[in-house]
């Protein structure tokens, strides 16, 4: 159950990236965006590919981002200079992914099970300098549960999204995510103030899918593995982790929606592994299991609020009602 648990967090955190990126274009920009089912595989077929011809991890990581950010801008381009439907460019441009990405593997799955990984030089780094050992006999001397292999890479990707969305909410606050901001709430008033609206918006989606792809780059080195299908139902999933925590901790700010996605990503994923434990569920269920989550996601907010405003509504007249018998 705990290694279980300690695995969901492992890919939350990792697919709170992903989730970071898919609230840029559909909170802040208002772009309902279907790229990011291709850009993500393309992170991690070309992070795959490039580690299997030697490049360096960490580059191959890199490089899985700008090529995601470069799918996202001919998403944009599409939209703005092409006048196509926001959703319809990223729909065809989903569908031209899938037959890049296999050319960018030559097959449709790639394994990295033989090769250097940049997790896997994060636990030898650990496992070098004695980290792994203090930590767990620290743990073993307080009557605690020893730690998987894998903690150092839980630690060390918290504090990457995190600095993830600390650059995010800075950006966010410049003039140029300011002008985003503003798009999503009213794209004709920011044109009518001569911004240039269409590099904003190929600028933003271009960040949103360069998020995406480093959290396909990462998540292809933490399974070991890419599939040209492995972005198949990953908007639900981002929107699932953008309403969980949304409903769960709110949006007063842009700091707190953020940390509110990342939270929901890593709360989706402790409630997918949950749920698969019941003997009734298998793993080809995941998806019913998404659709599920995010159909409670979005009621449950509504249900509450309105027993709250029936409940005000009943206090409300029960002290007008008071009012008016004490002046009878």
């Amino acid at each position: 159950m705990f290694i279980s648990l300690f695995g969901a967090v492992e890919s939350g955190v990792i697919y709170a990236i992903m989730a970071l990126g898919v609230y840029l274009t559909f909170r802040v920009l208002d772009f309902p965006d279907l790229t990011v089912e291709g850009s993500f595989v393309t992170g991690a077929s070309v992070a795959a590919f490039s580690i299997i011809n030697g490049v360096p991890p960490i580059i191959a990581t890199l490089l899985a981002a700008v090529a995601g950010f470069l799918a996202g801008c001919v998403t944009g381009v599409l939209h703005t200079k092409g006048k196509i439907n926001s959703l319809l460019a990223g729909i065809l441009m989903m569908t031209a992914l899938y037959s890049i990405n296999l050319r960018i593997m030559d097959q449709p799955t790639l394994s990295l099970l033989n090769e250097t990984t940049l997790f896997q030089q994060l636990t030898s780094i650990w496992d070098a300098i004695g980290l792994d050992s203090v930590f767990n006999g620290l743990l073993s001397a307080i009557g605690m549960e020893r730690f998987p292999k894998t903690w150092s890479i839980v630690i060390v990707m918290i504090f990457v999204t995190l600095a993830i969305k600390l650059l995010t909410d800075y950006f966010l606050k410049t003039e140029v995510g300011l002008a985003l901001r503003a798009i999503g709430d009213n794209k004709k008033m920011i044109r009518s103030l001569s911004a240039n609206t269409d590099s904003l918006i190929i600028v933003g989606v271009g960040i949103s899918n360069a998020l995406v792809a480093l959290s396909g780059g990462l998540i292809a080195q933490l399974g070991g593995f890419s599939d040209v299908n492995m972005g198949l139902g990953l908007i639900v999933i981002g929107l699932a982790s953008i309403i969980i925590g949304e409903a769960l901790f709110g949006t007063k700010t842009i700091v707190r929606a953020t940390l509110a996605v990342i939270l929901g990503a890593v709360i989706y994923r402790i409630i997918v592994t949950l749920a698969l434990r019941f003997d009734f569920l298998e793993t080809g269920d995941m998806k019913l299991i998404t659709a599920i989550i995010v159909v409670v996601a979005l009621v449950a907010p509504k249900i509450i609020q309105s027993r709250k405003e029936k409940r005000r509504r009943i206090m409300k007249r029960q002290q007008l009602k008071a009012g008016g018998d004490s002046h009878a």
